[in-house]
């Protein structure tokens, strides 16, 4: 009977969330992007047999599950008990969680175990993953950014966690050395469970990329991708010219703590922090950033649609 009510629950859920998800904008500048990453779950520790009880919260790593039992659903106290979502991480994150419910409940009409804190050993993933996406409007005078995020997608080894670590730790420094060509931020962050952290980073990432009418700049998990002709477009924005957006999308094993960027101070604070992620624990990292073509321009109005939870600093 909970089964059945909590069920009926999932399709006004899924519905609503496909309403708020509105398509974006067409804008006209191209952009670039440097990324990768992995969400393989850690090896599960060998036990003594399918009869153990994996409940007992966080603390004993990631060989266990999520609850402390109850009816097969693990996933909705992680998500509503931790880490401060908003916005399209928010929202994308309820929209994963609720569809690792779904196939929780069709897994278990199924005949599996799922009372008394039980879980079948291939149902049992990693521990939270915490997501993170940063966003900065800066005066388009920060041309030596874009040049810097050229550089970094020609020469990074974005196939290695020590690669992805590099693009990370160099993009935030350069973020850092343009503090006086800030002029809007907006951070969300918060923790969700492993099983949901994948298709957000996801959405995540094709909602940014979608604003982008193409991608001229491009080194992902190790591939390095653009026609010729695309090549010989990219070149530093026009004197006219008003803004460059970049995004920062990263996934964490471990919490990151951030500040408010309700000033400058905060967003230099956040930047640091976001940066010094480390190798072993960053799982998934995207920047992009527009515009990257030669002349192209970011006005005020096209900024501030593509990005409307921009805030003033």
């Amino acid at each position: 009977m909970v089964r059945r009510g909590l069920s009926a629950l999932l399709v006004p859920v899924l519905v609503a969330g496909l309403f708020l998800v509105q398509p974006q904008p067409s804008h006209a500048a191209s952009g670039g992007r440097i990324g990768g990453g992995s969400f393989r779950a850690p090896s599960m520790p060998r036990s003594g047999g399918y009869g153990r009880s994996y409940g007992g919260g966080y603390g004993g790593g990631y060989g266990r599950s999520y609850g402390g039992g109850g009816i097969g659903f693990p996933f909705i106290v992680p998500f509503f008990g931790f880490g401060s979502l908003g916005g399209l991480l928010g929202l994308f994150a309820l929209m994963a969680v609720v569809g690792v419910i779904a196939n929780a409940f069709r897994g278990n009409s199924g005949g599996g175990p799922a009372m008394g804190g039980y879980e079948r050993p291939e149902a049992i993933a990693g521990g939270p993953v915490t997501l993170v996406q940063l966003q900065i409007g800066l005066l388009a005078s920060a041309k030596e950014l874009q040049q810097d995020l050229r550089e970094l997608a020609a020469t990074s080894d974005t196939s290695s966690s020590s690669g992805l670590q590099r693009v990370l730790q160099e993009t935030t420094l350069s973020l850092l050395r343009h503090p006086d060509l800030w002029v809007y931020a907006n951070l969300e962050n918060g923790t969700v469970p492993f099983n949901a952290a994948e298709s957000t980073f996801n959405r995540l990432s094709m909602t940014e990329r979608s604003k982008l009418r193409e991608e001229l700049t491009t080194n992902v998990s190790g591939q390095r991708s653009g026609s010729s002709a695309g090549l010989a477009a990219v070149g530093d924005a026009d004197a006219t010219n008003e803004f460059i957006a970049v995004t920062v999308l990263v996934a964490s094993r471990r919490a990151v703590s951030l500040k408010g960027i309700d000033s400058s101070e905060g967003l230099r604070e956040s930047l640091r922090i976001l940066g010094s992620t480390s190798s072993t624990d960053l799982m998934a990292l995207e920047v992009i950033w527009q515009p990257d073509g030669a002349g192209e321009v970011l006005s005020a109005d096209e900024l501030v649609t593509a990005y409307p939870n921009l805030q003033h600093l």
